[in-house]
């Protein structure tokens, strides 16, 4: 099985936190909804859904932008990420929050008690997973710490196998597992998810795809634990 995730950011974690804080991959292009712009316009999507201000980012990433700024605006939020040089660059970034950091990795239990969260976000992350272990450990994982009526923001690249792709912004090749929804929204249902439907073809919700600056396809969506 091809390494995904940790030889990259383990070589590229201060370069990827230049990336995402720029947010240079993190507009969308070929959008199924005209309000899905990007990375931005999803989390305050979700902060209208959800029922409290307790969250995770569950593979926050090099610099842990999106636990910062959520903090910044209120949210008791934590960042885990399983490549330790992630979160050190996060820490050096943002010192605030270093105490909300920690290293954990989505292929094993995660260190949180049950129904802890009102939201998760887990956003370009099973992408660096097998499927075996992303069905059996990691879906699962992110269903135990949601309270019910908490909502999970889930975001992978899709279709089936594995993409190789060249990133202009690391100069570099990249593989990444694909996923197909309609499998991951099973598991989810089986772990007493539900998908939160759109309440007009204008407004984010259901399933809903884009296409990223690397020309990767990608899908994402809101479900809520019953």
């Amino acid at each position: 099985m091809e390494d995904y995730s940790e030889k990259f950011y383990t070589r590229y974690a201060e370069r990827y936190a230049e990336v995402a804080h720029q947010y240079l991959q993190s507009v969308y292009i070929e959008a199924s909804c005209p309000k899905l712009t990007g990375d931005l316009a999803l989390i305050e999507h979700l902060k209208t859904l959800v029922p409290g201000n307790r969250g995770l980012d569950a593979g926050c990433g090099a610099g842990a932008r999106d636990v910062y700024s959520l903090w910044r605006d209120g949210c008791d939020i934590f960042g885990v990420d399983a490549v330790k040089e992630n979160i050190d660059i996060a820490v050096k970034l943002h010192p605030d929050i270093a105490g909300r950091l920690s290293v954990a990795d989505l292929r094993k239990g995660l260190p949180f008690a049950t129904a802890f969260f009102d939201f998760v976000m887990c956003n370009a992350v099973i992408q660096h997973i097998e499927p075996a272990m992303v069905e059996a450990i990691t879906l699962p994982e992110l269903c135990r710490v949601l309270k019910p009526g908490g909502v999970l923001q889930l975001m992978f690249k899709n279709g089936d196998g594995v993409l190789t792709i060249y990133d202009k912004d690391y100069g570099t090749e990249r593989s990444f597992q694909l996923y197909d929804e309609q499998r991951v929204l099973q598991i989810l249902a089986g772990h007493g998810m539900g998908l939160v439907e759109s309440e007009s073809s204008e407004e984010l919700g259901g399933v809903m795809h884009f296409t990223d600056p690397k020309e990767a396809r990608h899908c994402v969506f809101y479900t809520r634990k019953r």
